[in-house]
C-alpha cells in the first residue's frame, strides 16, 4: 500500500504525539489544535507531529466535488512549522487508504510513526465509513496502548472556526471576517504574466498573476492589498474578475503596485487582500473606469495597510 511505503521513509527521532486532518488555512481552530498538541507532547515527553494529506480526502472519495484550497500544501507545511510542530508527513489519501480500519490505521501509525499520544477535534474520525470518531477512539485507547485527547472546537463570535465557514466568507469578499478566523490576512501567490495590457493603457499598469486552478478564490471585485515583491512590500489594488467593460472573458487576478519602476514579467508576486473596496462594474466607457480607478487607489491610499 502506498501509504505504507511513505510511512516507511519518516523516521521520528523519538516517540511521538500526533493530530491528523488536511489543515487547510491552518486557521484559529488548527492553531489551537496544535496548541494543544504541543501542551500534550511536552507534558509526556513525546515529539509533535501532524499527519496530513497530499489532497483532499473528499476529492478522492468523491471526485465530482469541485473543492478548492485556501493554502497549498506547501504553505500548510510552511505555517505549521511556523507552529512549531516537530513532525510533518504528507500522505497520499487513497482509495485503499480509505478502506482501513480504525484500529488498522492506528496500529500502522503506532508501528511506523512511533504514536503513543493522539490529539483530535469533536468531529474528527478515521478509518472506513468514519468509524473512528471520538467515542470509538477512547474504547481502543487502553488496548492499542496510546492516550487520547479530544479538543473542543474554536469558536469565533458564536460560530465553529472552519475551513468550510472560511470559505463561505471569501465567496463573500468578507475579507476582514476571513483574516479574523485565519489569524492572518488572506494571501494569494503566483507568477507575474503578459496580459494584455489594457492597465497600462488607462494609466494603471497591472501585474497578471497565474495561480494555482485549485486555489479558492474570494467574490469578484476590487481589493485594497498588500503586495510583497523580493520582501519588499507596496500598496496596492486588485482586480478579480472578467472585467465586464471589455466584453468579459476568463477571470484574472491583475494587481497595480502603487509606486513601482521596474520589470514584473515572470517574477513571483505574494498578495494579501485586506478589504474589498467594491464589486466589479461595467462601466459605460475606458474613462469611466480610470476614474472609478483613480478613486479605488486614492481609498486604498488613505488606509492603513
Amino acid at each position: 500500500m502506498l501509504v505504507e511505503e511513505e510511512l516507511a521513509k519518516v523516521v521520528p527521532k523519538g516517540e511521538t504525539a500526533l493530530t491528523i486532518g488536511v489543515f487547510d488555512g491552518v486557521h484559529l481552530g488548527h492553531q489551537y489544535l496544535i496548541e494543544k498538541l504541543r501542551e500534550k507532547a511536552a507534558r509526556e515527553d513525546l515529539l509533535s507531529g501532524v499527519v496530513t494529506f497530499h489532497r483532499h480526502p473528499r476529492l478522492v472519495l468523491s471526485p465530482e466535488n469541485k473543492l478548492t484550497y485556501l493554502t497549498s500544501l506547501q504553505e500548510r507545511i510552511k505555517l505549521l512549522t511556523s507552529l512549531g510542530v516537530e513532525l510533518i508527513v504528507p500522505l497520499s489519501f487513497t482509495p485503499e487508504l480509505a478502506q482501513l480500519r480504525a484500529r488498522e490505521f492506528i496500529a500502522l501509525l503506532q508501528r511506523e510513526l512511533r504514536m503513543r499520544g493522539l490529539v483530535i477535534g469533536p468531529d474528527f474520525a478515521l478509518g472506513r465509513g468514519r468509524e473512528g470518531d471520538a467515542h470509538t477512539l477512547q474504547s481502543l485507547e487502553q488496548e492499542l496502548h496510546f492516550s487520547l485527547e479530544v479538543v473542543p472546537p474554536k469558536v469565533w463570535q458564536g460560530e465553529v472556526v472552519s475551513s468550510t465557514a472560511i470559505r463561505h466568507a471569501l465567496s463573500q469578499g468578507d475579507m476582514i471576517k476571513v483574516s479574523k478566523l485565519l489569524g492572518r490576512r488572506f494571501r494569494l501567490a503566483g507568477q507575474v504574466t503578459k496580459g494584455d495590457e489594457r492597465g497600462k493603457l488607462l494609466g494603471f499598469p497591472t501585474a497578471n498573476l497565474i495561480l494555482d486552478p485549485e486555489q479558492a478564490m474570494p467574490a469578484d471585485g476590487v481589493y485594497a492589498t498588500r503586495a510583497f515583491l523580493s520582501e519588499t512590500l507596496y500598496k496596492a489594488v486588485t482586480n478579480i474578475g472578467i472585467r465586464p467593460t471589455f466584453g468579459g472573458g476568463q477571470r484574472i487576478v491583475e494587481v497595480h503596485l502603487f509606486d513601482f519602476e521596474g520589470e514584473l514579467y515572470g517574477r513571483e508576486l505574494d498578495i494579501e487582500l485586506v478589504e474589498r473596496l467594491r464589486g466589479e462594474i461595467r462601466f459605460a466607457s475606458a474613462d469611466e473606469l480610470k476614474a472609478q480607478i483613480t478613486g479605488d487607489v486614492e481609498q486604498t491610499r488613505s488606509l492603513e495597510l
